[in-house]
């Protein structure tokens, strides 16, 4: 699909409601990185903070347990292995109420099935460096009071930053619970969650229910006049306008209210998820994790199926290199087309166009120039272009075995898009096609991509926009780096079928 042409039934009409996935999240307060180009704002992880902590307790605990001169081999399986082990436990999950004393068994415990293995690889391999059992038990203790020390000063200054800048939060439900845990996040800023508004049914199903929801202008939770949102639209203005980051649900999603569709609406926005209840039955520990609350409510993350980061990390590693290699391998191919756009369409070589990315982000993609729009307007608010008579032969050639494409390759390095995902939109079309149909906007919970499922099924083109939305939300769902290796191996397969887009 490009964006050069040929209008759709009613596109010229503009809409006076802005498509509320096009927006970058802001932080508050400013305090952000930028990485460069005018990108989108970003700050490291806290997971990150507490993998360095560990790698640096770890590095210690070397220097001053381990017998010198061990093999390097030992050292590097040593750090994978801690990192496997800590993240299968769930350390780098961070909670509302992160305690290090609550980590300290799951640390002391992991540190020394680490030493144990090393113990016994180590008389097998390299018995000159042997180690005995009082080696073993000083360097597990110095390990788990190092890691539970770094950890500390992480959880430290990890409040204190939640403290100075506060991510804007929606509280779901209604009730007491929802009251009082609204209450809580204003009295108690420590946890980094400001409510910005919150989220109720339309219509309660009894008289008292009912009573309880004010007009916004009216409604104080904690003391502070909190809007009451009712409708998705609503709800999707006020994730872009807040930058809203976080979500609290006061019920199961499946027993509120429209729950699962206003799930999909959050989380397409990048939002972390939480369920917060009085109920301890519904709020069951998390698999994998510890207990957590939020001011003596149990609470825990609503993860949907995208929540996978190493996976995704390898899936970001996979792109990164494939775009480079590529990058590198068709440059010559690129420099042909690229002189025979010069030659037969003047200056002008690539098209930059603004699109939408994942959690609705957007960017500047770049292609090469097949057609040259009249205005901006033609360009952001015209559909296909591909029998539209200003195109010109190596246009044609170009688009037709997509080779216009190629330059995409940079977007994919700098991490804009992905190799395979969701096929990236225009902003106006975003949001005409998030109103007529309600899995579009679901699409935008993976990064985009250079080619995806829908297009190796033949949805590419003027085709059934319903139809590529229910294949990438299939493949979103059932995500694997196996599947994206058979993506790009059937696009390749039809790279030459002349089927263009």
């Amino acid at each position: 699909m490009t964006m050069e042409s040929a209008p759709v039934p009613g596109a010229g009409q503009a809409t006076a409601v802005q498509a509320h996935t096009v927006h970058p999240p802001r932080r508050s307060g400013g305090r952000t990185r930028e990485l460069g180009g005018g990108r989108a704002a970003v700050r490291f992880p806290p997971a990150a903070h507490l993998l360095g902590a560990d790698a640096a307790a770890l590095a210690v605990t070397f220097a001053l347990c381990a017998p010198a001169g061990l093999p390097r081999a030992v050292v590097a399986a040593q750090a994978v292995a801690q990192v496997l082990l800590h993240a299968y436990r769930g350390l780098y999950r961070l909670g509302l109420s992160p305690s290090v004393l609550s980590e300290v068994p799951a640390l002391l415990g992991l540190a020394l099935l680490q030493w144990y293995v090393t113990m016994q690889v180590v008389a097998a391999w390299a018995p000159s460096h042997e180690f005995g059992w009082a080696a073993l038990a000083y360097a597990a203790a110095a390990q788990t009071v190092l890691c539970a020390t770094g950890r500390a000063v992480v959880h430290r200054l990890r409040h204190r930053a939640a403290v100075r800048n506060p991510l804007s939060t929606l509280i779901v439900g209604h009730g007491p619970v929802a009251h009082q845990v609204t209450a809580a996040l204003h009295d108690h800023p420590e946890y980094g969650l400001r409510p910005v508004g919150r989220v109720a049914a339309p219509a309660a199903p009894d008289a008292s229910a009912a009573s309880d929801e004010k007009p916004a202008a009216a409604r104080t939770d904690g003391g502070v006049p909190l809007p009451v949102l009712v409708t998705p639209q609503e709800v999707g203005r006020a994730v872009v306008q807040n930058s809203v980051r976080h979500a609290v649900f006061t019920a199961p999603p499946e027993a509120t209210p429209d729950g699962a569709a206003l799930f999909a609406l959050l989380t397409g926005h990048g939002c972390r998820v939480w369920l917060v209840t009085g109920d301890t039955a519904v709020a069951a520990r998390p698999a994998g994790g510890r207990p957590d609350h939020l001011w003596g409510f149990a609470a825990q993350p609503l993860l949907d199926g995208t929540h996978r980061p190493v996976s995704h990390a390898a899936k970001r590693v996979m792109d990164a290199v494939l775009a480079g290699v590529g990058l590198v391998l068709v440059s010559p191919l690129m420099a042909v087309c690229a002189l025979a756009v010069r030659l037969s369409d003047g200056p002008g070589v690539i098209f930059r166009q603004e699109r939408v990315g994942r959690h609705g982000r957007p960017f500047v993609l770049l292609k090469f120039r097949t057609l040259r729009p009249a205005d901006p307007q033609e360009s952001a608010t015209r559909w296909n272009v591909a029998s539209d008579g200003r195109m010109s032969r190596v246009g044609r050639l170009l688009r037709r075995t997509s080779l216009d494409e190629l330059p995409q390759l940079w977007n994919v390095l700098r991490g804009d898009m992905s190799l395979v995902g969701p096929r990236p939109e225009r902003p106006f079309f975003v949001d005409r096609f998030s109103r007529a149909h309600p899995g579009y906007q679901a699409r935008h919970r993976m990064p985009v991509g250079i080619t995806g499922l829908a297009q190796v099924n033949g949805l590419r083109g003027d085709t059934s926009i319903e139809e590529r939305a229910r294949f990438d939300n299939h493949y979103i769902e059932t995500w694997s780096l196996w599947q994206d290796a058979c993506v790009l191996a059937r696009t390749a397969g039809s790279f030459f079928r002349l089927g263009g887009s």
